[in-house]
């Protein structure tokens, strides 16, 4: 008798097939487990979409502001309305021309990007509450609304 392997190697064969893997009631348990999970789970995840777009909206009209001011910056004035967004991107043709406009742009990617509903930003200079506005109308792209349909702004999210 070989004495290094213990009892139980030797024994492996016979182990084996004794051994019993998971019956087909416990997978269905289990199944029926995940299945509760998934409901109770998948709702709430269903309504963070539309938070991610609003938050992404947002996020788009805090850093068009910032190019905004960089404009003012360099040309002592925000864009007129004719002019809109795309000013920051291409040199104005139209209104009063600035005259430091910075080559290149003041946009990273080099264009105006759109609301997460696939809308244009809606710029108004001068704004109503200031210097300039800055909108989104939400999903449904009309003025007011509730919900997921309620505006975004640049005055609000200060």
């Amino acid at each position: 008798m070989n004495k290094e392997f213990p009892a139980t190697v030797r024994e492996f064969p016979r182990l084996l097939a004794n051994a019993r893997g998971f019956t087909l009631i416990e997978l269905m348990v289990v199944i029926v487990i995940l299945l509760i999970l998934a409901g109770m789970v998948g709702p709430r995840i269903m309504g963070r979409p539309e938070e991610a777009r609003r938050m992404k909206a947002k996020v788009d009209i805090q850093s068009l502001e910032t190019a905004l001011k960089l404009y003012y910056l360099d040309n002592g004035a925000y864009p007129t309305t004719e002019q809109g967004l795309e000013a920051l991107v291409t040199a104005p043709a139209v209104g009063n021309l600035p005259a430091g406009w910075r080559e290149g742009g003041y946009l990273e990617k080099g264009r105006v990007p759109k609301d997460p509903w696939g809308n244009e930003y809606i710029y108004l200079s001068p704004g109503d509450k200031g210097d300039y506005s800055l909108m989104s109308y939400g999903a449904d792209g009309e003025p007011g609304g509730e919900g997921k349909n309620s505006d975004l702004s640049n005055w609000d999210l200060e």
